[in-house]
């Protein structure tokens, strides 16, 4: 009921009604999975450097629908936060605005469920840019692959460690690598990830609202 509410309130605030389908209902069994490649890790303060993501349906990774995209920062990128992301000044060349980057992701996006690897911070990031360009956070659902895999486990204990980290989930999956700092290669593996732990735990998909 609050969701629901909560879903209408924010629906209202939406500033250019073209947008309007991302509250529609989401048609069935079809997700997007995406990541960001950012300055930094705070919302407040850095800028997304590239977003990528693929459609889900019907447990398949659709690889011939994916999104790429390059987003241009408001500043030069320092050597400190090259060595995180890895990508150069070269590689933004024909990056685009963060306007026309996070617009034209809307449209891939659509009313799907978000799936990702602590997605809360890319939801973050992207709701940083479309609350100043259609006045509402991201209001899609999300899944979130590490809750996910935590909840297969079976545990000798409630105090025993469950290691999170995204190499350490690819390699009990046996998903293959892609090459690291990629967004688009993230986001397919996380797909394959989401794949394999929805069929491990179907009846544990857990669904956050944003």
């Amino acid at each position: 009921m609050f969701n629901k509410f909560l879903k209408n309130w924010n629906r209202k605030k939406l500033k250019d009604k073209k947008y309007d389908f991302l509250f529609d209902e989401p048609l069935n069994n079809e997700y997007v999975c995406l990541d960001c490649e950012t300055t930094g890790l705070s919302p407040r303060k850095d800028e997304i450097l590239s977003i990528g993501a693929v459609h889900i349906k019907d447990n398949k990774v659709i690889m011939r629908e994916t999104f790429n995209i390059f987003v241009k920062p408001s500043k030069n990128i320092s050597a400190e936060s090259i060595k995180i992301h890895h990508i150069r000044p070269i590689d933004l060349e024909n990056a685009v605005s963060p306007k026309k980057a996070i617009l034209k992701l809307l449209d891939f996006i659509g009313s799907r469920p978000i799936v990702g690897y602590y997605i809360k911070f890319d939801i973050a990031m992207i709701s940083k840019y479309t609350k100043q360009y259609i006045g509402i956070n991201l209001p899609n659902e999300s899944i979130e692959v590490s809750s996910m895999f935590f909840k297969s486990k079976k545990k000798t204990s409630e105090y025993e460690f469950i290691d999170l980290k995204f190499d350490t989930i690819m390699k009990e999956l046996d998903i293959p690598s892609l090459g690291k700092h990629d967004a688009l290669n993230d986001a397919i593996m996380t797909s394959m990830m989401f794949l394999k732990l929805r069929n491990l735990t179907p009846a544990k998909t857990t669904f956050y609202t944003s």
